[in-house]
């Protein structure tokens, strides 16, 4: 997987994607990557994916860049110099080398950040190359001095010039020095080099946050996250009822406080005792800290286990106080299940009045709300509209060909 092997002499050779992503087929975005890359293999196309760490079998060639080693070190300087990015300078020279090799016709940039790319020579390289260049944007992290997100903090300094950060503390963690000036002025003198550019915002959440930005001098053309509608699909809800009773739902692939576990635990209190939280994906530290109520599954064996989960519960709760376009929204829907969301990001996109309910952020009690409404209605009178409505909008395989299609108007 990992050889490259690319006959240039060929006059009639397909034309070449490279995509660009800190996993390979491994985590939300690395597994967006590899069904981008499937569908550009169906339509003729010669697949290429470069990452940085975790990958699984792809059926893309797969490109490794730089080391373990060549990781820590970048790890060391984001955490002492507020480095991110600006390290990995022999692995990527070493990348941008099978990129002159490869030739591709677009180069498809995911997630940059994640400690294993020099931002700074692939920038360059792209530009004195006139490499047409798709970038899907899956958080704040290209316009901003430090950070991937700042909802939260309120903060608005990126419109204008990053400085006196007061995320360092979030990702990329950065201890000693704060550099955000400096990363702002590094990031906008990159990423505004090249003139063959179009971003793909994942919501049109992000693409207002990006009309602000330095970045707003590119196209944009934005695209949902899809998900496997075959996969996740209504199923019998007597299984998971027997086990678990009424209960309501949360999914996280990191439980934080910014995922809203903090609500969780106050929710509890605001709900009668017959309806239970289950919440997938804490770790074990965490599970020790729950009330009487909510019940810890700390991983799903397999897809079918998510399934059951999304299809016996009342409902999705997701009171997320940062994010994109996550993911698990689309997956409860697509099993027919409401979802009730924090009014945060691209959450509340998924969905529209027939098919959840929008709470604002922090209102613990309008959660609850929220819950004994969709009770009262029956939870089953949900079920066709909100697999409608992911069918209709979220299935990956269309969002997939979007894709394709952006790539053959180019």
């Amino acid at each position: 997987m990992n050889v490259i092997s690319i006959n240039n002499d060929n006059k009639k050779q397909a034309k070449r994607l490279l995509q660009i992503n800190v996993t390979a087929n491994w985590g939300s975005h690395g597994r967006i990557a590899e069904g981008i890359g499937e569908a550009a293999m169906a339509a003729g196309w010669e697949s290429y994916i470069a990452y940085g760490r975790y990958m699984q079998p792809s059926q893309s060639h797969l490109i490794k860049i730089g080391t373990r080693w060549d990781q820590a070190c970048h790890l060391f300087q984001t955490r002492l110099f507020d480095r991110h990015g600006l390290a990995s300078q022999r692995a990527t020279y070493s990348f941008v080398n099978k990129i002159e090799q490869i030739k591709p016709d677009i180069v498809h940039l995911h997630n940059i950040h994640g400690y294993y790319l020099n931002y700074p020579i692939l920038f360059n390289y792209l530009q004195k190359n006139n490499i047409q260049v798709i970038w899907t944007l899956h958080d704040c992290w290209a316009f901003t001095g430090h950070c991937a997100y700042f909802s939260v903090e309120g903060c608005e300094k990126w419109k204008e010039q990053c400085h006196n950060c007061s995320l360092l503390k979030s990702y990329p963690k950065a201890t000693f020095f704060d550099r955000s000036r400096m990363n702002f002025l590094y990031k906008k003198s990159s990423f505004t080099s090249i003139k063959k550019v179009i971003l793909v915002p994942v919501s049109d959440w992000i693409k207002g946050l990006v009309s602000f930005s330095f970045l707003n001098q590119y196209p944009m053309h934005r695209i949902w996250n899809g998900i496997d509608i075959e996969q996740f699909r209504p199923c019998d809800r007597k299984e998971a009822i027997s086990k678990y009773g009424t209960y309501i739902l949360g999914v996280a692939s990191k439980w934080e406080k910014r995922k809203g576990l903090d609500d969780f635990l106050a929710l509890r209190q605001c709900l009668p005792e017959y309806i239970s939280i289950v919440l997938v994906g804490l770790k074990k530290e965490q599970s020790r800290l729950l009330t009487k109520g909510i019940i810890s599954i700390e991983r799903t064996e397999n897809i079918e286990q998510m399934q059951k989960l999304y299809s016996g519960a009342l409902a999705f709760i997701n009171p997320t106080w940062e994010d994109n376009f996550p993911t698990t929204n689309l997956e409860a829907l697509a099993c027919g299940t409401p979802v009730v969301t924090y009014n945060t990001g691209g959450s509340v996109e998924a969905i529209n009045p027939a098919t959840g309910i929008i709470v604002e952020q922090g209102d613990i009690i309008g959660l609850a709300k929220a819950i004994n409404k969709i009770e009262a209605i029956g939870r089953n009178n949900y079920t066709e509209v909100c697999r409608a409505r992911a069918v209709s909008n979220f299935n990956k395989v269309d969002r997939f060909h979007e894709y394709i299609s952006l790539y053959d108007k180019l």
